[in-house]
């Protein structure tokens, strides 16, 4: 009877050694296969572990289109303005340059007609 205690031991020891290793064995074994079968799926933690060390980079953001546009349309509209004091005031009635340039302005409007009516005209 006392083999009986000690091959209860060997036996219990065993069983848990080869659990052991089996768990090992499989933990091996799939980390093996994810890295071959599916190489892709580990880049961007690869990535992601690569920025963490290197400090962050503020990009130049772009110009504001909007604002730009919104820009624009000021001038368009003070050139518009000026535009019409030229075409409303009195005094312009006896510039004959300025009465040559309105009229221009009215019948083909494009940018050099604008300025000239702005540097002739009041």
């Amino acid at each position: 009877m006392s083999d009986r205690p000690l091959s209860l031991f060997k036996l219990s020891a065993a069983i848990a050694s080869g659990v052991w290793l089996g768990f090992i064995a499989i933990v091996l074994t799939t980390w093996l296969a994810s890295r071959y079968l599916f190489p892709q799926s580990l880049a961007p933690v690869a990535q992601a572990v690569q920025q963490l060390g290197k400090p962050a980079v503020a990009e130049p953001e772009p110009p504001n289109r909007m604002f730009e546009q919104y820009q624009q349309n000021l001038q368009k509209q003070e050139q518009q303005q000026s535009l019409e004091q030229a075409r409303n005031n009195a005094r312009n009635l006896s510039n004959p340059k300025c009465q040559f340039w309105l009229q221009q302005d009215q019948n083909a409007p494009n940018e050099k007609t604008r300025a000239n009516v702005l540097q002739f005209c009041d």
